[in-house]
């Protein structure tokens, strides 16, 4: 039976609202002030934050702090948007790797990933937002592309980017952080935490991520996380952390067969990895509040348009199955 998750704020999700209408909460680098909107507003109009998002919260409840820091071999200067539970020193945490669509548009991070934060947060975690696109000039990456391959080669980069980011401060626990991808940051999940990860520094990090969830991952197969894509040999992918991978089984963007033979092969090698299939679950089944619907500007490997949307059984046991995953695999010292 499947669990019913309350998830807060979510009458009126970030992101399905004008952007001028909210009191916004804004930090920088640990100076703090109120913004009115409507300035906010008037800056996006005028282009004074293209490419640079302007977060925030509805409410002071959830203040998230715009940071920056230099990805892998201080390529790329990231944009990231750091959340962390008020009155609380050393907590556990979550970096997040955003779509093949982005972190966002329009000046509003994705309600899926606003979601997804402040239900993290209100459980103890503090959640980094990574910009993966935005710093790099890019827009959505979803079809063929050098982009794409910009994308594939140096974002498990800008998760230990993110990772060395957290464990410089004195907030966050640096033994207890994890790692959480959508599509085609569930994709580079994989990638990220892969024993012969591409992204991972010489020497590697002291604490090397905790943990790990993948929500319908692009690039799920041992054909795309084996050679000739990577250095890992065929059958030996072997993660460094936990893994669970969340798919719904009517997804056709991300088709859900190759990541479960993938995953089930990894398992039965003794490797800590688990995949939940949900049963007539589309692609984008945790956002919030999203009719199905076809996915425009975008098309599957088959030449088809995706589906996403809510799937609310599916959605309600995917928050309670990642916070129980978190607990069991990253909550202790």
């Amino acid at each position: 039976m499947l669990t019913n998750v309350r998830l807060p704020n979510e009458k009126r999700p970030f992101g399905q609202r004008p952007l001028w209408r909210d009191l916004i909460l804004f930090r920088i680098s640990g100076r703090q002030g109120i913004i009115f909107g409507m300035m906010v507003y008037q800056s996006i109009r005028s282009g004074l934050l293209t490419g640079f998002l302007s977060v925030l919260s509805t409410c002071a409840a959830f203040a998230t702090e715009a940071v920056q820091f230099k990805g892998a071999n201080d390529q790329t200067l990231l944009t990231g948007f750091l959340s962390v539970p008020t009155g609380s020193n050393k907590v556990p945490a979550v970096v997040f790797l955003h779509g093949c669509s982005g972190l966002g548009g329009a000046g509003q991070i994705y309600a899926t990933y606003t979601a997804w934060a402040r239900y993290l947060n209100d459980a103890g975690y503090a959640v980094l937002m990574i910009d993966s696109a935005g710093p790099r000039g890019f827009r959505a990456t979803c079809g063929p592309s050098e982009a794409r391959r910009v994308m594939y080669r140096e974002r498990p980069g800008d998760a230990y980017a993110a990772l060395a980011f957290l464990q410089s401060s004195s907030r966050i626990d640096p033994a207890r952080i994890s790692l959480m991808g959508w599509s085609q940051g569930g994709g580079i999940t994989l990638l990220t935490i892969v024993s012969k990860s591409i992204g991972r520094p010489i020497p590697p990090p002291a604490h090397d991520f905790r943990a790990a969830i993948a929500l319908y991952p692009s690039a799920c197969s041992d054909r795309l996380q084996s050679r000739p894509s990577t250095d890992v040999e065929p059958g030996s992918w072997s993660p460094v952390a936990p893994l669970l991978v969340l798919q719904g089984d009517a997804d056709n963007w991300t088709k859900p067969r190759p990541c479960i033979v993938f995953i089930e092969a990894a398992r039965n090698r003794g490797e800590p990895v688990e995949i939940i299939v949900y049963p007539d679950a589309v692609h984008s089944f945790d956002a919030p509040d999203m009719p199905l619907r076809e996915r425009l500007g975008a098309t599957t490997a088959d030449g088809e348009a995706p589906l996403v949307g809510t799937n609310e059984a599916a959605r309600s046991d995917a928050f309670a199955r990642v916070l129980r995953f978190l607990k069991d695999n990253a909550s202790t010292k």
